[in-house]
């Protein structure tokens, strides 16, 4: 199975609304009935936090602030949703993340590694955005069997995830199981060449981490002839 990399255009907005047990599912059922489907919905802060200048114990039921974004719906439709929705106090439309950070490229491992992926990584980003791609790429350095194989699984639930590193030294056992997971979900994996059975789990093993980054981008933009498809099972 493989990941939609085309996803249909997506709108957004943010909106402050009261009593969010009630108004919230309100809203996703009034999207629905107008033809949307809600990719995302989450609560931005909670109106009334001390750092807002609030209460010091804010209300579960209090106003919320929340972040909406939708597919299927212009942003004229969208903005009618949520005026008509009871209990939407305020809103106003902005920009769906996939707009402005796009596709993500994931880097975990142990930090010296990850950071030599990240350089490769960004520099071939930069590259492509100023052809009009929108790539990020993400970090983070851990260590432990357990820490990295919970990060790995947590991968498929990233929004707009495209493809896993994994920058170590060592890596296998349940690492390895959520690696093969995530790939059944869509994800690909690029490794280090590394010690340990992730190396028999990844589409792709690349000994340098500059390049391993590099290649990753490659990847996932649509502004490079790089399949790896073509390339899985091989090392370099």
């Amino acid at each position: 199975m493989s990941r939609r990399t085309n996803l249909p255009i997506t709108v957004a907005a943010r909106a402050i609304v009261e009593e969010p047990g009630r108004t919230i599912p309100a809203l996703a059922k009034r999207l629905a009935e107008a033809g949307g489907i809600t990719r995302t919905l989450s609560t931005v802060r909670r109106l009334g936090d001390p750092q807002d200048g609030g209460s010091e114990e804010p209300s579960l039921n209090g106003d919320v602030e929340i972040e909406i974004e939708v597919e299927g719906l212009d942003e004229e439709k969208l903005a009618r949703t949520l005026h008509a929705t009871p209990g939407v106090r305020a809103h106003r439309l902005t920009r769906a993340l996939d707009r402005i950070f796009g596709k993500r490229v994931i880097v975990i491992g142990g930090g010296a590694q990850v950071a030599q992926v990240a350089l490769g990584a960004v520099s071939e980003a930069d590259r492509h955005n100023l052809r009009g791609e929108r790539i990020s790429v993400d970090t983070i350095a851990l260590v432990g069997e357990k820490e990295i194989a919970a990060a790995v699984r947590a991968v498929a639930d990233l929004p707009r995830a495209r493809l896993l590193v994994l920058a170590g030294s060592i890596m296998g056992g349940d690492i390895s199981v959520a690696a093969r997971e995530i790939r059944e979900q869509g994800i690909p994996i690029i490794c280090l060449n590394m010690v340990g059975s992730i190396t028999e789990v990844a589409d792709l093993v690349v000994s340098d981490p500059v390049q391993a980054g590099t290649m990753a981008v490659m990847a996932v933009a649509d502004t490079a002839t790089f399949e790896l498809a073509r390339q899985r099972g091989r090392r370099y």
